[in-house]
Formats: structure tokens, sequence, C-alpha cells
């Protein structure tokens, strides 16, 4: 793992399969938090031209606090429109993790009060909603991606 991309519970296959294929070429582990919006079997998989998605280091879980659970000791950021923090202002580690909201709600409310510092917002116009979910993925993940210097990029 270089750094981990998280996706809680994604509705909509093109964002993710856009940011899957993002995540193969950074080397990026994938973790989708279920329920997700579409299927991840073979079949569809197949289907949706996702020719890359055997190179995806990719995990599923039934929640967020099943993630929480299996990597206690590492760094969580959360990307909202509701943070004080620009994505800029964090020091990104070797094997931290970005997590996403799904598209049409963002993240539970309780990640926004349990875990004020570690949320991280990209800067935007105020009276635009927000960017689309792969490119705020690759936005962050580039400058996670840059604080470490690209390991294992060429």
């Amino acid at each position: 793992m270089i750094v981990n991309i998280v996706l809680y519970q994604p509705e909509i296959p093109p964002n993710t399969g856009n940011i899957a294929r993002t995540c193969a070429c950074t080397g990026a582990s994938l973790h989708l938090i279920r329920p997700l919006g579409f299927s991840t079997d073979e079949k569809a998989v197949r289907r949706a031209g996702l020719d890359y998605w055997d190179k995806l280091d990719i995990h599923y879980y039934d929640s967020l606090k099943e993630l929480f659970e299996k990597y206690p000791e590492h760094n969580f950021y959360f990307s909202t429109n509701f943070a004080d923090n620009h994505h800029t202002e964090v020091s990104y580690q070797v094997d931290d993790f970005l997590v996403f909201g799904k598209e049409t709600a963002g993240l539970p409310d309780y990640i926004l009060e349990e875990y004020p510092q570690q949320c991280i917002r990209i800067p935007m116009r105020d009276n635009i909603r927000s960017l689309n979910l792969s490119n705020s993925v690759s936005i962050v993940l580039y400058e996670a991606l840059r604080q470490v210097d690209f390991p294992e990029l060429i």
C-alpha cells in the first residue's frame, strides 16, 4: 500500500470505475464500504469494460467501523465540504487512508463530529455544490502522493 482510498457507500458505477483506474495507475489500494449502488461481480466488471480491475488491490467492508477496527494505527482523513482544513494543509504519510462519502449524501454526520481535525476539503467557490467524486479523489490522492515523493511511480 502506498495510499488507501476509501469510498463510503458509492452509488454511481462510472465514478467508482474512474477511481478504480486511478488507483490501478498509482498503486493506491481501494476500500469499498457497503452497500454499493452497483455490482462488482466478474460479469458486471467485464461488461463495464474495467480491464484493469484485476490490477487493483481492492477490499470490501460492511461498515466504516469494520475498516477502523482493521487499521487502528493508521491515519484517516475525511473529505467533506464542511471541513476547515484544506487538503493541502495535511502532512500525509505512506499508508494513510483518504475517505470519501457517497455522491448524494457525503459522509455520515458522526464522522464530521468525531473527527473534525481529520476532515479536509478541496477549496472551491462557495456557490458551487461540489466537484465530481472521481475528480475529488484524484486531487487529494495526487497531493498525498506528491508529499510522499510518488513512491513506486515513474
